[in-house]
């Protein structure tokens, strides 16, 4: 059995489309694999993310796999899968209806001058403030720098001093792999006057010890700093080795996550029957 498949990097930096961003393996099927084939194949791609995605009727069904296990939400891999249904299966709608475990999405698509980009409509996950000294310490061991704050929803959130506190982190992945929660995000204000925040997401527990942009995580940092700045139109970078850029829309009750993509790689997979 043979199989398309597309690799997209999503939330492109600005001005440097090429190899930047988070790379996602994206596949479309007529109709779902099992469960475990499809996990075998994203442990195969070893990315962050591939996409598996099956229409029905007018909208996109989208599930998402780490080397390692299903996911109930992901933004950079649903960015890509966007990429390839409207850019290269040629799905010329201007809202581009997607569902997930998580429930339903939207995908708009934006045409700028000649670039194209993408806004994501997810849900708000405005994170709680944690209270306590015992988990702030032990963030900040399991860190090695300060942690102001910790703030959590489906990610524990660490706003650190600076950016170069950011930058500057080396985790340790095997304590943190131990700790109780999905992934951890840190974050700072920018020093760059034209961008609010940075960040930098960490999931060892996912089989990610490190993801170079993650658009689920803006579901909860984006309300953090729209909070923290007062304002509602932000825009944020993920600073790891690749580097993200992405704009953001904070509602009451979604999180608009803008971004660009790049078409890298296509082929095809082939599978024993």
């Amino acid at each position: 059995m043979d199989l398309p498949i597309f690799q997209i990097d999503a939330f492109t930096l600005q001005g440097s489309k090429v190899l930047s961003g988070n790379p996602a393996a994206v596949i479309p099927l007529n109709e779902w694999l099992a469960d475990e084939l499809m996990q075998m194949i994203a442990t195969e791609n070893n990315l962050s993310e591939t996409t598996f995605f099956v229409k029905e009727d007018d909208t996109y069904h989208l599930r998402w796999f780490t080397p390692s296990n299903e996911v109930e939400l992901c933004g950079h891999a649903t960015l890509a899968s966007a990429h390839v249904i409207h850019q290269i299966l040629d799905d010329d709608r201007p809202v581009l209806p997607m569902s997930c475990v998580a429930g339903d999405i939207s995908v708009s698509v934006i045409n700028e001058d000649s670039s194209t980009r993408y806004r994501l409509d997810f849900p708000n996950r405005s994170p709680e403030l944690l209270k306590g000294k015992r988990a702030l310490n032990k963030i900040s061991k399991l860190l090695g720098v300060n942690v102001l704050e910790l703030h959590q929803d489906r990610d524990l959130i660490a706003v650190l001093e600076n950016e170069q506190a950011v930058r500057d982190c080396r985790p340790d992945f095997a304590g943190l792999k131990e700790y109780e929660c999905f992934a951890l995000a840190i974050t700072a204000p920018s020093d760059d006057k034209e961008i609010d925040f940075v960040s930098r997401f960490f999931a060892p527990k996912q089989g990610i010890d490190e993801d170079p942009v993650t658009g689920s995580s803006f579901c909860s940092l984006g309300p953090l700093w729209s909070a923290k700045l007062g304002k509602d139109q932000l825009k944020a970078r993920q600073i790891s080795s690749r580097g993200g850029d992405v704009e953001l829309q904070v509602s009451e009750n979604t999180v608009g996550i803008i971004g660009a993509t790049y078409h890298y790689m296509q082929g095809v997979i082939r599978i024993p029957e």
